[in-house]
């Protein structure tokens, strides 16, 4: 188990997820620690500590380093329904807090943190996601009118698709909306090219690579929705990279063990 901890910045990123042993967890009906790092809901709201080891990385930081900081997340409102990605249920997708507004607070953030937007979900099932999906794209983005648009296409090992566009806005259940050609994304250093709807008069735009790994890449992309151009946080899974022997091999460089606490 682990807590992971990535935060953005123009002068290098802050990545954590160290693996631990079961003795490091603690939970209960109201809060989940791992180590030093947990989370809980209290004053309506989700509170996050952590005390975890950014990982040295080139362009980042030549040592390891110790970070401590919080994180409060305010929903602005909750969807309270979560959604089977797969014909079995056997994995669930839950945009619990599709909007909502955050506090970061870190030792190592320019002037100790920042306060902004923010997004909350849920990912569960009862069998590794390699064994059913082959690959994923999901994407989220605030639009104009107090409106969150969500994307989601997975694709599945026995050849079905399924693909979400949904718009979220306060005092309303979940609304389908009518979704525009996939259309490709840049190739990351690694050959993973992900996918996101666009219209056919438009371009999508990455505008900042957050995550390129051999089997996940994580940006910040631009397209058009409805005649809307929507700044979008952008996820792409490959589940086959995933489960090849070589990529499980190098998992350790970025998710170190200690199972002595």
């Amino acid at each position: 188990m682990a807590f992971n901890v990535a935060l953005y910045q123009p002068s290098g990123n802050i990545w954590a997820m160290t693996e631990r042993g079961s003795k490091s967890l603690v939970r209960s009906s109201e809060s989940l620690w791992v180590g030093n790092s947990g989370l809980g809901w209290s004053n309506g709201g989700l509170d996050l500590e952590f005390e975890e080891t950014a990982l040295p990385w080139p362009g980042h930081r030549l040592m390891p380093r110790r970070f401590t900081g919080r994180i409060r997340l305010e929903p602005e409102f909750l969807h309270l329904k979560p959604f089977e990605l797969d014909a079995d249920g056997r994995h669930v997708w839950w945009p619990l807090v599709p909007q909502a507004r955050l506090k970061v607070e870190c030792d190592l953030l320019p002037g100790g943190g920042w306060e902004g937007e923010a997004y909350h979900d849920l990912n569960f099932g009862s069998r590794p996601l390699e064994s059913d999906f082959t690959s994923w794209d999901w994407a989220r983005g605030r639009a104009q009118g107090e409106k969150t648009f969500v994307l989601y296409d997975a694709k599945m090992r026995n050849g079905d698709k399924r693909t979400l566009g949904l718009s979220f806005s306060a005092g309303r259940d979940a609304e389908a909306i009518e979704l525009p050609p996939r259309r490709s994304l840049p190739r990351g250093a690694w050959g993973i090219r992900g996918n996101i709807h666009c219209e056919e008069a438009a371009k999508p735009r990455r505008s900042r690579r957050l995550e390129d790994t051999p089997f996940y890449t994580r940006s910040l992309v631009e397209t058009t929705l409805g005649g809307e151009r929507v700044k979008m946080v952008h996820e792409t899974l490959d589940c086959t990279r995933l489960a090849n022997p070589f990529v499980r091999m190098m998992l350790p460089f970025r998710m170190p063990r200690n199972t002595r606490s």
